[in-house]
């Protein structure tokens, strides 16, 4: 025991000097942008009695507004999505990470039903704030007389699921009384929520706000009623004091459970392909298994990745505390000693079996070839708080999800402070490159043409490259097109007329569902989910890819790909055999920063005009198919579910000739459009960074800065070497 006590004393003396490491880079990136912050201040204060006339007066206005826009972060929080069923222990994992066990409380996180829940810190003040957003009376109101219709329903093939979903819902906000009222009763009944669509809860001790929290978010079996769950839209929780955690991280829960409210499935899907990272939790016997996991990416991968941003994707096994010894021991061919240590050695062989069994099964996969990377952990929330079950702290591998979280806010806190005094010294560059005397910018004509050329054959270029990619990605759309016009009717029917085995009923409640949610219809089970309008896309999407990955690549350079041709746009042309004047090199600094600047807010446009490049194939076919659910949704009684079918069919065969050539005249209307505006954006920008470099009137009202740029280089070099 003693020597247990040991390794435990040395696994947080590890945690205590990672915890000290990242302080210390988070304490010098602050220091730094302090600094470079407290310079550019003083230059805005110089910059005001300088105004003497129209021209300069233009000039420093200019210098402000790129001043004022590098205040403005211009790197949107990472987001890291969860994914997990239902008690697979999502609330004490968000709790371990956040060091407070009872922070959220029990069933915050993963049970309601289709409900987006945030996590992130609270940067303002100490408080424990959540803002919950809830749908509107309307739109309860529709999706109530459909619950109610699915709870009395006395069809042989009624579903279960659907059934106890909306028993669930109307006892949980009116009370098990409920249950025998009249749509016309329960309408009357006042829901305070209803006021203003959301209720915001701000708390100074986590107690408080865990009980205040419970009826948005958490289920309950009461008999009263008014637990709001069923209402809620998203929910968006800040946690004072872990800045260290997540200043630049949103978590985000994506429930798996569906729902028929079409609001809330919008949501799921946009806040999926804003996920840089993809958390999937699996209790770690279901993971060994190697069922759940694997339905959960297949279902989402297409948003996760082709449509959104996602580069990482780590499966955490949770629970790998809770342990039968000798259970375990049965299931293995070597059994592990019954001894003093068997508990411990037990979660460890299994923790290392969990994770070769998903990592084989990754390199197996097809996903291996999508350049995403994977991580496996195998964690245990109860045990980081409780050393008396047995597990070493570093052993739960909560603190190695934390260094995870960590490390990327320290990444981009790096980024943003480099970017910042790099765009500093850029404009510390320009006023610097004023003061020389008259004489020695006498080629500033000169210069100033060569720029103007430069940025000319630069566009040319690019637009060069721009057709050539047009042209790739219409072939690809093209083959989609010919190949989705003759098998579509033949798709739809796997969706439509599935041939369903003996036994399974509900399938007249689950196409109703489809029709009246616009072509889709989710369930509590991942391999269950339909969607009509992703089916009818799928040979536009298969074709469509391998082109589509090239040009919008998600963690991988191809050489053709959008954001590489921004990367490589320049104005500035190397000069090894004439070294450029010092006051070239100035103007060259400042144009560059303007440049850099410019790219990086370009590549994170890309990356969003990508997402709806991508997803309008689906969204004009859903459109197209729109008129033809509506009527479909209206079908009811005895044979409409034939009757359902048949306007389906029939609304595919003859919208077949012009549905996929507006998905494929959709797509390359909108990545023209994205193109166009990368080199409009890029030609003004660029010919105003021109024009005021070289300015006329301006140098004789300029002050020295060269030891203020000194400085800055100094700190830019200090950032460099602690990068790590």
């Amino acid at each position: 025991m003693a020597s247990h006590g040991m390794k435990r004393k040395r696994d947080e003396d590890q945690s205590d000097s990672s915890n000290r490491f990242h302080s210390s880079q988070l304490q010098l990136t602050t220091e730094s942008m302090e600094k470079t912050k407290n310079i550019m201040s003083e230059v805005v204060k110089k910059i005001q009695p300088l105004k003497t006339t129209s021209e300069t007066t233009e000039f420093y206005h200019y210098i402000e507004n790129i001043i004022s826009n590098m205040d403005k972060s211009k790197e949107k929080k990472k987001t890291i999505g969860i994914l997990g069923y239902t008690g697979e222990g999502k609330t004490t994992l968000l709790n371990a990470l956040l060091g407070k066990r009872y922070l959220l409380p029990s069933g915050c996180i993963g049970v309601c039903t289709a409900v987006v829940t945030q996590v992130e810190a609270n940067l303002t003040d100490h408080n424990y704030t959540a803002e919950i957003e809830v749908i509107s009376k309307e739109e309860w109101e529709t999706q109530l007389k459909d619950l109610l219709s699915i709870k009395k329903s006395q069809s042989k093939d009624k579903n279960k699921d659907l059934t106890d979903d909306a028993i669930e819902k109307i006892t949980a906000l009116y009370g098990t009384d409920a249950k025998d009222k009249t749509f016309e009763e329960l309408k009357k009944i006042d829901i305070p929520v209803f006021a203003n669509n959301k209720k915001d809860v701000s708390c100074i001790e986590v107690s408080e706000f865990a009980s205040e929290l419970k009826r948005y978010v958490q289920h309950n079996t009461s008999s009263t009623g008014h637990w709001y769950w069923p209402l809620v839209k998203s929910v968006k929780i800040k946690i004072p004091d872990c800045r260290e955690l997540l200043e630049h991280i949103v978590l985000v829960d994506l429930p798996g459970s569906g729902d028929c409210n079409k609001t809330r499935a919008a949501m799921w899907k946009s806040k999926l392909r804003d996920c840089c990272s993809v958390w999937i939790l699996s209790n770690i016997n279901r993971a060994i298994n190697n069922k759940d996991a694997w339905e959960m990416l297949n279902h989402c991968y297409q948003d996760m990745v082709q449509a959104g941003e996602c580069r990482d994707i780590n499966f955490i096994c949770t629970k790998s505390d809770e342990m039968d010894p000798g259970e375990y021991n049965s299931t293995l061919e070597k059994q592990i000693p019954e001894d003093k240590n068997q508990m411990t050695n037990c979660i460890l062989h299994r923790n290392k079996r969990a994770k070769e069994t998903l990592e084989k099964s990754f390199e197996n996969s097809e996903f291996k070839n999508e350049n995403i990377h994977l991580q496996v952990f195998t964690v245990s929330s109860k045990a980081f708080f409780n050393h008396n079950l047995g597990v070493r702290r570093d052993d739960t591998e909560i603190p190695k999800l934390q260094d995870v979280l960590k490390k990327i806010n320290k990444s981009i806190n790096q980024e943003l402070s480099r970017n910042y005094i790099k765009e500093a010294s850029g404009v510390l560059s320009l006023i610097q490159s004023f003061q020389s005397d008259r004489r020695k910018r006498m080629a500033e004509a000169d210069i100033k043409k060569e720029l103007q050329l430069n940025l000319e054959k630069a566009l040319e270029k690019l637009e060069y490259q721009f057709d050539m990619l047009r042209c790739f990605l219409d072939k690809g759309l093209s083959d989609g097109v010919d190949k989705s016009e003759k098998s579509c009717l033949d798709d739809a029917k796997e969706i439509i007329s599935p041939d369903l085995p003996q036994g399974q009923g509900g399938f007249r409640k689950i196409l109703q569902d489809l029709c009246r949610n616009g072509g889709s219809h989710t369930s509590k089970a991942w391999k269950r989910n339909l969607d009509l309008n992703k089916c009818l896309a799928k040979h536009m999407y298969e074709n469509m890819n391998p082109r589509f990955n090239l040009i919008f690549p998600v963690n991988t350079k191809t050489g053709i790909s959008v954001q590489e041709l921004i990367d490589k746009f320049s104005i500035i042309q190397p000069d090894t055999a004439n070294p450029p004047s010092l006051i070239l090199q100035y103007i060259n600094k400042f144009i560059k920063s303007q440049e850099d600047n410019l790219k990086e807010l370009l590549k994170h446009e890309v990356v969003n005009k990508k997402k709806e490049i991508y997803t309008s194939v689906e969204a004009t076919i859903q459109n197209a198919m729109a008129s033809c659910y509506k009527e479909a949704a209206e079908k009811t009684g005895e044979g409409s579910t034939k009757e359902k079918q048949r306007i389906l069919k029939t609304g595919i065969e003859s919208l077949k000739p012009d549905i996929f050539r507006n998905a494929k005249k959709g797509v390359l209307i909108k990545t023209n459009e994205l193109m166009e505006y990368i080199k409009k954006r890029m030609e003004f920008m660029l010919k105003q960074s021109i024009q005021y470099s070289f300015a006329k009137a301006i140098q004789n009202t300029m002050w020295d800065v060269s030891k203020e740029i000194e400085e800055l280089e100094k700190l830019s070099a200090q950032l460099t070497d602690n990068t790590g």
